[in-house]
C-alpha cells in the first residue's frame, strides 16, 4: 500500500511550493499585468475576456491595458479595458479598440438567459459610444456582461460619427476592410472558457429566445456542430460553406444568405454521418437564431481546438439536458481522466466503456491518445505544421474507427456520445445502442454490430461509471442467470465462498457490471470502474469482495470525497475508483491449488477535487489562510503580422486544491517500482 501524499509531496520541507506565494481572500490574479486585483463578478468577466484577446486574437499583453483612464464626454473616466497601436505609449491618441464589461447575470430556474440584440441592449452601450468618439482613432469597440457580446465599427463621417453592429472583432493584425472574401477569414483556435461561453451563448438563444424546449435546442445546436465541422473537412480548393460575414446576421437578406449556405450542408452532413442520423432531421431554426449560431462558431477552428477544450465546453451543455432517470450521472472531468492516466491505454489496445453515457471517458481517451501521438511526433499541441497536424488528426481518427468502442442502454445518449467522439478526433468510432448487461443477448439495434465488433473477452482496457443503486434494481431472471455475482453464495471454512446456483430475486446494477467488464476482457486487460464504497466495505458484500480477488489483480483503489457527485448528480454517496487486472485462467487455478501470492497494491485517498459542495473552486492557502499564487512558465503561440510565433512567458496563478492530478503522478511513480501483477 502507498499514499500519494508520501510520494508526491511539494518541493521543501514545509510542505510549501518553493515558488509560490501567498494573495488576499477576495483577489484574483490580473491576466495582463499579473498584480492582485479585487475578485468581483464583472472582474471574472474581463479576466476571461482579456485571456480570449490574447490567445485567440493574438493581441499582445503589452499592448492592453486595464481600468484605463480618459476623457469622456468632458469627464476622466476609467474604461475596463483599452487596447493600443502595437508598441506604441498607452495614451488616448493610440487607443485602437476599447471594452466595456459588466457581471455576468444570474441564471434564471430554467437555467437559460435570454439573449438580446443590439436594440434591445441599446440603452447599455453610451459610456462605450462616448468612449470610441473621444478616441480619435479608436475603431472597434466591445459591450458584453459575459453572455451578451455586443461587438461595433466606428464609422466616422464629415458630419457624424456612427457605431455599426458587427459580429465579431477582426485578429489583431487585420480589421474588416482587409478581407477580400470574408469567407476566407483566418479561424482561430478556441480559448477553453470563452468556448464554453460560445457553446452557452448558442444554447441560451435557441432555448431562451425560440422557445424550444431545452432538449429539441440541444440538438439542434448539435446539428451545428456537426455541420461546422464537416465544412473543415473539406478539400483546400473547395470554397468553405460555414461562416458569416460580418452584418450578415443584422439584416433580413444576409441571414436569408447563410441558412442558403447551411441547409444544404446539413444535408450532406446526414448523408455523410448515416449512422448517427435518420436523415428526416430539419434545421427548424429561425433564420435570426441560425444566423446567430452560425456567426457564433464559424470563428473557431474546430479541428485545431484542443479536444479537451471542445469536451468541457460539449459536456456543460450535454450534461443539463440529458441526464438519465436510472441512475446515469456524468462523472466529473477529474475523476475520468484520472482514471484514463491511471490506465494508460497504448496504441494498439482496444478500449470500451460498457455504460459510456454522453462519452466522457471516450473523448478522455482520445485526448490521451492525442497528447501522446503529439509527443511522440515531437511538436506542442496548437503549434503544428499542416502536414503534421493533418498526419495526427488521421492517427486519432485512426485508432478511434479501429479500437474505441462505448455502449448505452439510453438512445438519446448514445447519439451525444457519437457526436462527442466525431467532434473530438473526425472518426465515428462504435457507440452501440445495447444494454451491456443483456449483451451478447438483446433487442436494442447495436447488439448484432457489438457482436461482431466488440465481443466478450475481446477488450484490453474497459473502464466506466455504470449506473448504481438498490433503487433500480436489476430483476429480470433472463439477465441475473448469467452472472455469479448473480447467485447466493455461503461461506466455507477456511474462508471462500460457494455459489449456491440460485439467484437473488434483484440485484444492484453496479454488482453484475463489475462483472461484465471482466467478462470483455481479455486475460491480462484492465479496468477501471467507480462504485460505491459499500461495495468495497460492507459486511455482507463480502462474497463480492472475494470473487473479484479471486479472478483479477486488484491494481489499486482511490477513494474520492462526497463532493465529487454532489455537484454533479446532487447525489450524496461516497465512491470509489476500483482498478483491476483479469488473471489467466492458469493463474486462477494455481491460486485455488494454493499458489496464492502477496503483490503491492496502490490506495489513496483524495481529500480535495478542486471545488467545494457547492461547485465552487477551491485554492490552496499558505498556514495564515491566504490563497496561494505560483508563477508558471507557459509557451504561448500567437499570431504576430499573419504569422505564429512561439514565446515563453511566466504567469501567475492560484494554485487549486485538487489531489487527483497528484495521484495520478503517484501511481505513475508506484508501477516504476513495482511492476504489475500477473503475467
Amino acid at each position: 500500500m502507498t499514499d500519494p501524499q508520501d510520494r508526491a509531496g511539494d518541493t521543501s520541507e514545509n510542505g510549501e511550493s518553493t515558488d509560490a506565494m501567498s494573495i488576499e481572500e477576495g483577489q484574483v490574479v490580473d491576466y495582463i499585468t499579473g498584480k492582485p486585483v479585487k475578485d468581483t463578478l464583472k472582474e471574472k468577466v474581463r479576466q476571461r475576456i482579456a485571456r480570449a484577446f490574447f490567445h485567440e486574437y493574438g493581441i499582445s499583453l503589452e499592448d492592453m491595458a486595464p481600468d484605463f483612464r480618459m476623457r469622456v464626454d468632458g469627464r476622466m473616466r476609467k474604461i475596463d479595458l483599452a487596447i493600443f497601436e502595437s508598441d506604441q505609449p498607452h495614451e488616448v491618441e493610440n487607443v485602437r479598440r476599447l471594452v466595456v464589461c459588466q457581471k455576468e447575470p444570474p441564471r434564471t430556474k430554467k437555467g437559460a438567459y435570454k439573449m438580446r440584440d443590439h436594440d434591445q441592449a441599446k440603452m447599455e452601450f453610451s459610456l462605450l459610444h462616448a468612449a470610441m468618439t473621444d478616441a480619435p482613432a479608436c475603431r472597434y469597440g466591445l459591450w458584453t456582461n459575459g453572455l451578451d457580446f455586443f461587438f461595433f465599427d466606428k464609422e466616422v463621417s464629415r458630419f457624424d460619427v456612427k457605431f455599426k453592429p458587427i459580429g465579431d472583432w477582426p485578429m489583431a493584425d487585420e480589421s474588416i476592410g482587409t478581407r477580400d472574401v470574408v469567407s476566407h477569414a483566418r479561424l482561430r483556435r478556441a480559448d477553453p472558457e470563452m468556448l464554453r461561453t460560445a457553446f452557452r451563448r448558442c444554447h441560451n438563444f435557441i432555448h431562451g429566445n425560440e422557445g424550444m424546449p431545452k432538449d429539441a435546442a440541444f440538438w439542434q445546436f448539435l446539428y451545428l456542430i456537426f455541420t461546422k465541422m464537416h465544412d473543415e473537412k473539406r478539400s483546400r480548393d473547395d470554397e468553405p460553406r460555414f461562416w458569416a460575414g460580418a452584418t450578415e446576421q443584422f439584416d433580413p437578406e444576409g441571414r436569408q444568405a447563410i441558412r442558403a449556405r447551411i441547409e444544404p450542408l446539413f444535408e450532406e452532413v446526414k448523408r455523410h454521418y448515416d449512422t448517427i442520423f435518420r436523415g428526416n432531421e430539419e434545421i427548424t431554426l429561425s433564420d435570426r437564431a441560425l444566423a446567430f449560431m452560425v456567426a457564433e462558431l464559424a470563428k473557431y477552428d474546430f479541428g485545431r481546438t484542443a479536444i479537451d477544450a471542445k469536451g468541457a465546453a460539449y459536456q456543460e451543455i450535454v450534461k443539463n439536458n440529458l441526464r438519465g432517470d436510472r441512475g446515469q450521472y456524468f462523472t466529473p472531468r477529474g475523476a475520468v481522466d484520472l482514471m484514463v492516466d491511471m490506465l494508460d491505454p497504448q496504441e494498439s489496445e482496444r478500449v470500451l466503456d460498457p455504460a459510456c453515457g454522453t462519452g466522457g471517458f471516450l473523448v478522455s481517451v482520445l485526448s490521451h491518445m492525442d497528447r501522446r501521438f503529439h509527443q511522440e511526433a515531437a511538436v506542442q499541441p496548437g503549434a503544428e505544421s499542416t502536414d503534421e497536424f493533418l498526419s495526427i488528426r488521421d492517427r486519432l481518427a485512426a485508432w478511434a474507427n479501429s479500437k474505441l468502442f462505448g455502449a448505452d442502454f439510453d438512445p438519446f445518449l448514445v447519439r451525444a456520445a457519437q457526436m462527442n467522439v466525431v467532434m473530438a478526433s473526425n472518426a465515428q468510432g462504435h457507440v452501440y445502442n445495447m444494454n451491456s448487461l443483456e449483451f451478447p443477448s438483446g433487442h436494442l439495434g447495436g447488439v448484432e454490430a457489438a457482436g461482431e465488433q466488440a465481443g466478450l473477452g475481446t477488450m484490453d482496457v474497459v473502464m466506466t461509471n455504470p449506473p448504481f443503486g438498490s433503487e433500480i434494481p436489476v430483476t429480470d431472471p433472463n439477465i441475473l442467470q448469467h452472472f455469479e455475482l448473480a447467485n447466493r453464495w455461503a461461506a466455507v471454512e477456511g474462508g471462500g465462498f460457494v455459489n449456491s446456483g440460485k439467484h437473488h430475486g434483484s440485484v444492484s446494477p453496479e454488482v453484475l457490471f463489475i462483472e461484465r467488464c471482466i467478462d470483455w476482457l481479455r486475460p491480462g486487460g484492465r479496468t477501471g470502474i467507480v462504485l460505491p464504497d459499500g461495495i468495497l466495505g460492507n459486511p455482507g458484500d463480502e462474497y463480492i469482495r472475494w470473487w473479484i480477488l479471486r479472478h483479477c489483480w486488484v491494481l489499486a483503489s482511490v477513494d474520492l470525497p462526497v463532493e465529487v457527485f454532489i455537484v454533479e448528480a446532487n447525489v450524496n454517496i461516497l465512491t470509489s475508483l476500483l482498478f483491476l487486472k483479469k488473471k489467466t485462467q492458469e493463474e486462477i487455478q494455481a491460486e485455488d491449488l494454493g499458489a496464492a501470492s502477496d503483490y503491492p497494491v496502490f490506495m489513496a485517498v483524495a481529500e480535495r477535487v478542486g471545488f467545494d459542495r457547492r461547485g465552487n473552486t477551491l485554492y490552496k492557502r499558505s498556514p495564515d489562510g491566504e490563497e496561494r499564487i505560483e508563477e508558471v512558465k507557459v509557451i504561448e503561440r500567437i499570431r504576430v503580422n499573419g504569422n505564429f510565433v512561439e514565446r515563453e512567458l511566466r504567469r501567475k496563478q492560484k494554485i487549486v486544491d485538487d489531489d487527483l492530478p497528484r495521484i495520478a503522478q503517484a501511481y505513475r511513480e508506484f508501477r516504476e517500482e513495482n511492476r504489475e501483477p500477473g503475467t
